[in-house]
């Protein structure tokens, strides 16, 4: 007795291919979901559709629902033990893509077709929940022609063309849907804001910024290559030295870990150009980090104009969003390469710049009552701090040994050994403890012009710490201990430095910029800004400017809809035409044999496809509903038919034998 199990179907069966060009389909859907997913439910995705390729492959009969219905609640479980809920994005992109499936595994009739290519469309759209970059863009549009394939697989009755022309076909597709796509992007009402939700944070142990800074709790420190902003000069680039991006200003320090105050904004008079100072105009594109930081050279001339929000700067020189940034900003700013941060008068937060940490780091006011003993002037103070980091023998690492409770102790005079945070921790630790007021800034140094498109790149692996002291008289000053120790930080980028590490480590991309595949990241990295300053940066005010360069002002919603239902019809029409004008004609008698067919039908006699004129005349003479007299006429149409198509009618009399076609047709009416 054979199994419950057995084969049902020919291996190489038009099911079986049909359906294993679904799977692949859907397997493309789902694969740049398993960057997210928790790695059960990827597992589980992959082992049921394992499980569904088998079936498919060796002919096998779907599972029962009995056991279907287990796994599913099992499934529905699991998301709601991992999420907490069953609901928002993760937690319905993760049921989304269980349920495709398991849909799979209970297909038994054709509705169920369809609702798994539309499950499947739908969940390619969440994809932009998690990713809206080109190489996401070039992902769907193979997963939308796979789909279509997949599609247009279950579509065709009697002979199946092959793949290459299902795929033709697919991409025929949508290339007619392309000029809809783009009259449908350029011109449908935008609105302020992200669509797709907020990017997540970046991890604690990479390079990049954070809200808060602690020295000696990392021992290693991964460079990120990933682009914090990139910046459009207009007028000349300054120098690499004077490249410092001020995000941050950390003054509270509780001997382990340094935070910001609360803000307040600038008041005027704060800042006064130098005599020499020159100012630099750019244009700065920032990828979204989810805190309201902006990023400007030191010292922008005044805020910029966002959309959709503010900006002020604060009292300690931050230039700050009055919403946190959630999606990519871009906005025109000017800074002056020389001026003085609050030269006159004493400050509201000295007093918070020079907190002192009681308990904390005893031989570094040791040291400093010792520094106190050679001079009491400010600048030689700083001077002799700055000389004791060149004369000893510290070390610029990203690799330093974790520090205990003391960390400031213990980087001074025993390990010396870190990177930018230390310096700047400790030097400011240090200044306190001379009694001159000091903070911690952190932002980015540096910057790697792409010679593709002429934009500077700031990566993540640019965050730098540094310090600033308050002088009488001079105001704020900039000083970069790790420029003491490590100049070449300062002078190069970190990014142009460092060998970039891809796939894992597979592949080693040289610093060198003139390296091919160097020139191959410039490029993609080139072709990634255009498409977001193009595509993902088409706001509401860039479409206004688009439709006002059509000559129509003062546009709102109504005016927007009328043009995009107007062009969008222009559109359809202008692609209909050709379709319109190359689609197959029959001739005039296959017309006319079309319409007798119809007739006949009438009185119960069905051509059946590959019956001839000959064959159907059978039927006619077989039949009892049909009167004599529209018999007679219908036996003398199909004679005169088959004469005409497959006799030997001369040109000439084509046309008598059309109209006498036509006669006999009337009278089978």
């Amino acid at each position: 007795m054979k199994s419950p199990s057995r084969r049902l179907t020919n291996p190489m069966s038009r099911d079986k291919a049909d359906m294993l060009s679904l799977l692949v389909a859907c397997l493309l859907v789902l694969l740049p979901h398993f960057f997210h997913l928790p790695l059960w439910i990827s597992a589980g995705v992959v082992t049921l559709l394992g499980w569904r390729s088998w079936i498919t492959w060796t002919g096998r009969r779907l599972p029962p629902r009995w056991l279907l219905l287990p796994i599913a609640v099992l499934a529905m479980g699991g998301i709601y033990l991992a999420y907490r809920t069953l609901l928002g994005r993760d937690a319905g992109v993760a049921m989304l893509a269980l349920l495709l499936i398991l849909k799979l595994l209970e297909m038994h009739a054709r509705r169920d077709l369809f609702v798994v290519l539309f499950l499947s469309f739908f969940l390619l759209l969440t994809n932009f929940f998690y990713s809206q970059n080109i190489a996401t863009a070039l992902v769907m549009a193979i997963a939308v022609l796979a789909l279509l394939t997949a599609q247009l697989s279950f579509q065709f009755t009697g002979t199946v063309p092959p793949l290459k022309k299902k795929l033709r076909l697919a991409g025929l597709i949508m290339g007619l849907a392309t000029p809809l796509m783009l009259v449908l992007f350029l011109l449908f009402p935008r609105i302020q804001g992200p669509l797709w939700g907020m990017p997540g944070d970046a991890s604690g142990a990479r390079s990049g910024l954070s809200d808060s800074m602690t020295p000696g709790m990392i021992s290693s420190l991964a460079l990120s290559d990933e682009i914090a902003f990139r910046v459009k000069f207009i007028d000349p680039v300054p120098p690499q030295a004077s490249l410092y991006w001020r995000a941050t200003v950390l003054s509270s320090f509780d001997g382990r870990t340094w935070t910001a105050l609360p803000q307040t904004p600038m008041k005027a008079g704060s800042v006064k150009a130098l005599a020499g100072s020159a100012s630099t105009r750019y244009q700065v594109t920032m990828e979204p980090h989810g805190r309201r930081w902006l990023f400007a050279l030191e010292t922008p001339l005044e805020p910029p104009q966002l959309s959709g929000s503010s900006a002020y700067l604060a009292n300690d020189f931050q230039l700050l969003a009055t919403a946190r940034i959630g999606s990519r900003l871009g906005y025109d700013i000017t800074s002056w390469t020389r001026s003085s941060l609050q030269a006159e008068g004493v400050p509201d937060e000295l007093n918070s710049a020079l907190q002192r940490t009681v308990g904390y780091n005893p031989a570094t006011t040791v040291f400093a009552r010792r520094l106190l003993a050679q001079s009491s002037d400010t600048a030689e103070l700083v001077s002799l701090v700055l000389q004791y980091f060149r004369r000893e023998p510290f070390s610029y690492t990203l690799e330093p040994p974790l520090l205990g409770r003391n960390s400031v102790d213990e980087f001074l005079f025993s390990s010396r050994a870190g990177f930018c945070e230390h310096y700047a921790s400790a030097f400011v630790v240090l200044m306190r403890e001379l009694g001159i007021p000091a903070r911690v800034v952190t932002g980015y140094q540096g910057g790697e012009i792409n010679p593709s498109d002429g934009y500077m790149e700031v990566r993540q692996s640019d965050a730098h710490a540094w310090a600033e002291v308050w002088i009488e008289q001079r105001g704020w000053i900039r000083v970069d201990p790790t420029g003491a120790v490590a100049p070449e930080r300062i002078q190069r980028s970190v990014a142009s430095q460092s060998a970039r590490r891809l796939f894992g480590g597979l592949v080693t991309l040289s610093p060198a910029r003139d390296s091919w595949l160097a020139m191959t990241r410039f490029n993609w990295d080139a072709l990634s800004n255009a498409w977001n300053q193009r595509v993902l940066n088409y706001s509401p005010e860039q479409q206004k400017s688009l439709v006002a360069r059509l000559g129509i002002d003062n546009i709102d919603w109504p005016v927007l809809t009328a043009l995009m239902l107007g062009a969008g019809s222009l559109v359809m029409a202008v692609m209909m035409l050709p379709l319109l004008m190359n689609r197959v004609r029959l001739d005039p008698a296959a017309k006319l044999y079309a319409t007798f067919c119809r007739r006949m039908a009438r009185y119960g006699i069905i051509r059946a496809a590959h019956d001839g004129p000959r064959t159907f005349m059978v039927a006619v003479k077989a039949s009892a509903l049909l009167p004599a007299p529209k018999k007679a006429a219908a036996l003398r149409f199909l004679n005169g038919y088959e004469a005409l198509q497959y006799g030997t009618v001369e040109p000439r009399r084509r046309s008598a034998a059309l109209s006498r076609l036509h006669s006999l047709l009337a009278a089978c009416r």
